[in-house]
């Protein structure tokens, strides 16, 4: 291997562990979208694939997998709804 080709490759994975790092903050901290392992594991695929460009912003992660909803695998999507669901039964019991 070149030098080159080793800085390149440490550079790749690098980005590539900060990107996983961030989706998993963010569905681990999103109240909207998930807390669970489970949606961790469902999702950060999908977040990954859809919104890898929105990293490291949050926010902006968070926005786009509601965005792209209709285009996350099934099991992401179950959970997103189920923990949706969680989250709006919480909001109602503290009304």
């Amino acid at each position: 291997m070149t030098r080159y080709t080793t800085i390149v490759s440490l550079f790749k994975t690098t980005a590539s562990l900060l990107a996983f790092a961030a989706t998993a903050i963010v569905l681990q901290t999103s109240p909207g979208l998930a807390f669970s392992s489970e949606a961790q594991q469902m999702c950060t695929g999908d977040a990954m694939r859809l919104c890898s460009s929105e990293i490291p912003d949050i926010s902006r992660i968070r926005a786009c997998m509601v965005r792209n909803k209709a285009q996350v695998s099934p099991a992401c999507r179950a959970v997103m709804d189920r923990e949706h669901a969680a989250a709006r039964k919480r909001e109602a019991a503290a009304q």
